[in-house]
């Protein structure tokens, strides 16, 4: 039986103050605007507080979405290989239509992190593929921000017991809850203009590396030893963009795609990374957990891999196209970052992202390679030309640590330090 969400009239005052910040910095709703809400079966509670928030926005629609990964499970144990392998066309075509129809889209997680465990990985990954195919379009359409959208998440009793093993249930949820708050600054007394300053920040910091133009990234994890940890070089696409933040959607709209975030990032060059890659955090993907990844990049390809736990899964990832074994993202951020001092191991890479530095296995953001920064122009082909990669998957895994150091390399290669020890010195 699960336990109940802590109910006490400050902390259903700050679920509203979640909520309204989710429509008003999230997606940025405003009046005659329409949103999909997406939401797990045990968040039911909080989302119908976004609906409120919404149409008290003046939203005409706001719809709501449940899924239940349960669901999931029951299709893997039980489901023959044509039901895991099936789609409706209707699904993705209804979200394809929102898109078309201006629909901001918010996405509420609090998934088991474990709970496709003990489920065959070959079938999972069929079905993964299977699903970026079908919603490839959506994707796209996300990731070149065609309309605005937000990630956020709830804390619910299986994401807490297994974040927090050793305390009773309760317990762990009203901890998950505070930790929630605290990074997403919903404990302020006003998060709205707390989040107005931190992104103006964010926006100082990527104004600053756009000013640069360096050509490739170096990582050194200095508290480790020879090959046991991170020493990468990620060259950037030619023309790559520096974001992190706010976004403002190709309608206007401008929102926030990540509640935390503390990143930012850009495009590497899909054929310009080389080095070894050691993860600092696990990764939970798939509905399962991959711990101690260590990938050997040559010519931006991955070409060594392995993991003490999950290497299947991980493989599994690599494998699903040719742009999976590259890089489409790389990102710093601070090891003092608000999601890093809870101390807490998410595991869940929303958050857990913006614990430490990263990089994704897999599609490059379109947004994130300007052809017009070189003196270029858009073309048909100009995101692959400058170095964009393409994919159906984008796996964020997490590299940052305290003792990691940053470089940016210019062309002709001098460096200048970015970060010290995981923390900012530009």
């Amino acid at each position: 039986m699960s336990s109940p969400a802590p109910s006490t009239p400050d902390f259903e005052a700050k679920l509203a103050r979640y909520a309204d910040l989710l429509v008003r910095v999230g997606v940025g709703l405003t009046a005659g605007g329409k949103v999909r809400i997406g939401a797990p079966v045990e968040a039911a509670a909080f989302a119908r507080l976004v609906q409120r928030a919404a149409y008290r926005a003046g939203a005409l629609d706001a719809r709501v979405v449940y899924g239940d990964a349960h669901t999931d499970l029951a299709l893997y144990e039980d489901g023959s290989d044509e039901a895991v392998a099936f789609l409706p066309a209707w699904q993705a075509q209804e979200r394809e239509a929102m898109v078309a129809d201006g629909y901001a889209f918010i996405g509420i997680l609090g998934d088991d992190p474990s709970l496709l465990a003990g489920v065959d990985g070959g079938r999972v990954a069929r079905r993964s593929k299977a699903l970026a195919q079908a919603f490839q379009k959506v994707s796209e359409a996300s990731g070149n921000f065609e309309v605005s959208w937000t990630v956020a998440a709830i804390a619910t009793p299986a994401w807490a017991r297994a974040v927090f093993p050793d305390l009773p249930e309760a317990e762990a949820v009203a901890r998950l809850w505070d930790d929630i708050f605290a990074v997403t600054r919903v404990d302020t007394p006003d998060p709205v203009g707390a989040w107005q300053t931190h992104l103006a920040g964010l926006q100082a910091r990527t104004d600053r590396l756009n000013e640069q133009r360096f050509t490739a990234l170096h990582f050194l994890d200095t508290h480790s030893q020879g090959e046991l940890g991170t020493d990468l070089t990620v060259g950037l696409a030619d023309g790559h963009f520096w974001q992190g933040g706010a976004e403002r959607a190709k309608n206007g709209v401008l929102g926030v795609p990540n509640f935390p975030t503390d990143e930012v990032f850009t495009a590497p060059h899909k054929d310009r990374v080389d080095g070894v890659a050691v993860a600092s955090k696990p990764l939970s993907v798939r509905g399962q957990l991959v711990e101690g990844i260590r990938v050997r990049f040559e010519g931006g390809r991955a070409v060594e891999v392995s993991a003490t736990r999950g290497e299947d899964t991980l493989r599994q990832l690599i494998a699903t196209d040719e742009g999976a074994a590259r890089l489409g993202e790389v990102a710093l951020v601070p090891a003092s970052a608000p999601v890093a001092r809870t101390g807490t191991l998410f595991l869940n890479t929303l958050f857990d992202e913006n614990a430490a530095s990263h990089i994704a296995l897999g599609r490059a953001y379109p947004t994130t390679i300007r052809p017009d920064l070189i003196g270029g122009t858009e073309s048909a082909t100009y995101f692959a030309d400058l170095g964009g990669n393409h994919s159906l998957i984008h796996v964020d895994w997490m590299i940052g640590s305290p003792g990691m150091n940053v470089d940016g390399v210019r062309a002709d290669g001098s460096r200048e330090a970015l970060m010290r020890d995981g923390e900012w010195v530009i």
